[in-house]
């Protein structure tokens, strides 16, 4: 009886054990089951976070950089040789244009600007701190004198660069931008201190649809200042010789056909030629100086735009490498 008791005894014990560690390995392996699920979500969950993080990243990456329109100075010199490696004879030029600028005419550092079709316009708006000492007193009723002295039909057909024909709209949107632009003036001509005024301007250059209306604001002053000359000319009234080149072309013989075959493309497929330079410079009343590198060891290779200012007017500096892309020179 006695053995009998003990052999139920440890028969139970067993049965018990057996069905703890049933129980208990059931428990374990699901524990471990979740676990492992757990960290199979979360591994999941860090690759995707980590995916989605990059791309933001490299998002606000891009958004910063097609936003940036005028970048930071760089060392000339460094700029040039990171440029213009290699031993062509283009190369070779562009190092002593450089090495010309850097030794003989002082240009320490230079500012990239966006390469793009309005670039040289905008490096006239980014030479406000010198452009503030021009009168903006002919911005309050440009449209409206274009509008009487010439008719608003033709008017009707300016672009604002890479958006086409806007019919009726056209004098609405072209007084906002020349409002825009003279806010903006005024505004930076009250700023004295020239750091201050550089800030401003960086912040400016951040806002890729405010900048591009002041471009059109100055692409219809240019337009203005040739339907002005033309108006003198009809008058036998004697006119700057950039103005009388411009209009001897079949393109340009007039202020509508500079807009359609000219103004218009600016901005869109084509930026400012040398002709238009020179009225962009009348326009403003600035002299504007550039350095043609392509043209070293010429007599091109230091232009004025105009060449002769028909007062003290203030100067302003680009360097080219090829008339169709300028940048910032930083004496």
């Amino acid at each position: 009886v006695g053995n009998d008791q003990v052999h139920s005894w440890t028969l139970v014990t067993s049965q018990a054990l057996d069905a703890a560690w049933r129980v208990a390995k059931g428990s374990v392996t699901l524990a471990v089951s979740l676990l492992a699920a757990a960290l199979c979500y979360f591994r999941r969950l860090h690759l995707y976070l980590g995916r989605r993080l990059k791309w933001w990243i490299g998002y606000l990456q891009r958004k910063f950089k097609r936003n940036l329109s005028v970048e930071a100075e760089v060392d000339l010199l460094s700029y040039c040789a990171r440029e213009w490696k290699g031993e062509t004879p283009r190369a070779r030029l562009m190092r002593k244009a450089y090495e010309e600028l850097f030794w003989r005419r002082r240009i320490k550092c230079v500012r990239q600007v966006r390469r793009d079709n309005y670039d040289a316009l905008r490096l006239c708006v980014r030479h406000v701190e010198t452009l503030i000492t021009v009168g903006i007193y002919f911005l309050f009723k440009l449209p409206e004198k274009l509008l009487f002295s010439q008719g608003c039909n033709w008017i009707q057909q300016y672009s604002f660069g890479p958006e086409k024909y806007t019919g009726s709209n056209v004098f609405g949107k072209l007084r906002k931008c020349v409002e825009l632009l003279k806010t903006q003036w005024t505004e930076f001509s009250g700023i004295k201190d020239y750091h201050k005024r550089g800030s401003m301007c960086n912040s400016l250059f951040s806002d890729a649809l405010l900048e591009y209306k002041l471009y059109e604001a100055l692409k219809f002053i240019m337009l203005y200042q040739v339907t002005e000359v033309y108006e003198q000319m009809k008058t036998k009234k004697a006119i700057p010789s950039p103005f009388r080149l411009l209009f001897t072309r079949e393109t340009s013989s007039d202020p509508l056909s500079f807009m359609m075959n000219h103004l218009n493309s600016v901005g869109d497929t084509c930026g400012l030629e040398q002709i238009d330079m020179f009225i962009l410079g009348y326009s403003l009343e600035v002299k504007i100086k550039v350095f043609r590198l392509f043209k070293f060891n010429s007599r091109d290779f230091e232009v004025c735009y105009p060449e002769e200012s028909l007062r003290e007017w203030p100067e302003i500096s680009l360097l080219t490498e090829n008339d169709r892309h300028y940048h910032i020179p930083v004496f």
